[in-house]
């Protein structure tokens, strides 16, 4: 596994657009490596481990920033 890490800035995007933006980026990432998406959508929190859920990748958990949230995702395979 490697510790490469990744930053996708979703801020002021709404449902499904982070989603779709980090479904994206996952594709063009190796496995193990780590996308940190920082979004301003509250539905974020539930979109995005919803996704990781169905997908084959591990949502890390989020982090809250005001009014910014940074959600950690691990690159399945």
């Amino acid at each position: 596994m490697t510790t490469d890490h990744h930053d996708l800035d979703c801020e002021g995007l709404l449902c499904p657009l982070p989603v779709l933006r980090a479904r994206k980026r996952l594709m063009a990432m190796r496995p193990g490596e780590v996308l940190a998406v920082r979004t301003t959508d509250r539905m974020a929190l539930i979109d995005l481990p919803h996704f990781c859920a169905q997908s084959g990748h591990a949502y890390l958990g989020a982090e809250e920033d005001g009014p910014v949230t940074r959600h950690l995702i691990r690159a399945g395979v």
